[in-house]
Formats: structure tokens, sequence, C-alpha cells
């Protein structure tokens, strides 16, 4: 029998799901913004060029964090960019300049994010150029949201929930990747970066001890770690973060410089090495997420 041909990227779903042969952690990873399947449609309504679209993209993190489902957690894999539409948002969270059209009462048109330029439809990337020749309609972002966005959430969302279902407790680790130094709009700008932020929202959306054994374990590896600054944790993180119910969220930022080449959106060198080093990680958390849901 003849192989199966591969989808055209338009034509491939929105999100993957890449399973374990059997769950045996409370433990989901997510990778929301590393996808790179841009739509041609997309790419013409930019007013950029592809490489400078593409720099709003956490890069190969599905990749850093691939081996969970080899340590018995799914990996959840955004496969659309986040410059054309990004999951770590409220579902409707928009800048009102960017659209021709008045949008409905129930947008969140005010928020720190819409003030940056990266709403749910981001006005720039993340350098700051923006990414439209010409103002968009609501209905575009409407569709965006319903064939994309929630797509992805109703998939993390029925993993999560049948985690906590099956173990008594869920740990979502949502990973990310960082610019090595603060972009022009961050309270770092111009800085260089740690190697790893660890969010919590400031202790709200985990248990202590989930964010205490990800630091132990990083630094014992050599790494240089900091906490909620300047990433505490986005919409996943708050949104599913709620560890009284037994549901708990992790942010993970990575340094891009420890393994891609930033500026050519390229894997480095490093990748092969760091993704075997994280596997570590993988696993102390899956051991911390059991011994919670043992406790």
């Amino acid at each position: 029998m003849s192989a199966q041909p591969e989808l055209a990227v338009e034509e491939r779903p929105p999100v993957d799901v890449v399973l374990p042969e059997r769950q045996t952690v409370p433990a989901v990873f997510a990778s929301p913004h590393s996808g790179s399947d841009y739509p041609p449609e997309f790419v013409a309504q930019s007013r950029l060029r592809f490489p400078v679209l593409r720099r709003s993209e956490d890069s190969f993190v599905d990749e850093l964090f691939g081996a969970a489902p080899r340590h018995g957690a799914p990996l959840v894999r955004a496969l659309f960019p986040r410059a054309f539409v990004d999951p770590n948002r409220e579902p409707f969270e928009l800048d009102p300049q960017m659209f021709e059209d008045e949008l409905p009462a129930y947008v969140n048109t005010v928020s720190p994010r819409i003030a940056a330029g990266l709403g749910t439809i981001a006005r720039v990337v993340s350098n700051g150029e923006d990414i439209y020749a010409r103002r968009l309609h609501f209905s575009e972002a409407k569709r965006r949201i319903d064939n994309y966005y929630r797509p992805y959430h109703d998939t993390l969302r029925e993993l999560l929930a049948s985690t906590r279902a099956r173990f008594g407790v869920c740990l979502l680790v949502d990973c990310h990747s960082m610019p090595s130094i603060g972009g022009p709009m961050e309270r770092d700008a111009g800085r260089g970066r740690v190697d790893f932020i660890l969010g919590d929202c400031h202790a709200r959306s985990c248990s202590a001890v989930i964010i205490d054994g990800a630091e132990s374990v990083l630094r014992g590896l050599g790494y240089a770690v900091a906490r909620n600054t300047p990433y505490s944790g986005g919409f996943a993180t708050q949104h599913y973060g709620r560890p009284a119910d037994g549901m708990h969220a992790l942010q993970i930022e990575v340094n891009r410089a420890l393994y891609m080449e930033e500026a050519a959106i390229a894997r480095g060198p490093g990748l092969a090495a760091l993704a075997a080093r994280l596997e570590t990680l993988i696993q102390a958390l899956g051991k911390i997420a059991a011994e919670i849901a043992r406790a």
C-alpha cells in the first residue's frame, strides 16, 4: 500500500496532540506558540517580509519538550502561528484600532497586551513592527478564533479534564521561548536574560512544590533561573491554574540563545543537547505531579 500523501499546510488541522502509549503521570505539556503553518491569505495580508513575520514564533519549543510522551504525558501543539491568532490570550482580546467595523460589546478592548499590540489578533510582531497593511474586519478575527483558537483550547481542555478525572489532579506545563535580549516593548528592553523563567502567576497557578522542583532541577543542570519576571504566566496559566481544584499550571520560558539561531529562525547546534537535558525536567515534573496526586 502506498504511503498517504502529506497534507498541504492549508489542509492541516490547527492543533496536534502527541499521546503517550499510556498516560502514566498527571501532566499535560503544551506548546501554544511554536506553530509555523502560515495561511497564504494571512501572508498576503501582511506588510512584512516573511522572515520578519515569523519573529513572534516560539520556534522549535515543541521539539524541546518532544520527549514528554515518552515519559507518560501528552504534548499539545498549536500548528498555526502566534502572529495569526494567539491562543495564550483571552478569546476576544482585540485592539479596536485594527478594525474597520465596530467591535461587539463582549470584546475586551483594553488590556496591557492590547496596548502592546499583542492581543488575540496581534497588531505587531515581537520587535514592534506592524503586521498589516490595512485594517481588518471583525468577521476575519472571529473566523480565526472559531477555526483555530477554539479548537486548540477545546483539545487542551479535554486533555486536562480527562487527566484530572483519572488521577485526581493535573499539571499543565505551558512551554514557551523568549528572545535572549528584552525587546523594545518589554520592561527589560535591551538587557540580557537568564536561561529560564518560571511563571506561576506569583504563586497563584500551581503548588509551590512544583515551581520549587522545576527551579531545583534546572539549577542542578547548571542553568540560571528566574521567577515571574518579566513573564509570570499568560492566559493559559492564569485560566487553567486552579490549585484548590486540583488543576495546576506552570509556565516555562526558555532563552532562545540556548538552542537556536535567533536572527535566522533556525535550529542551533544546542537544540538536541538541550532537548535531552530537558528530559530530566519532564520526568521530574511528572513525578512531582504524581506525588501531589498521591498525597
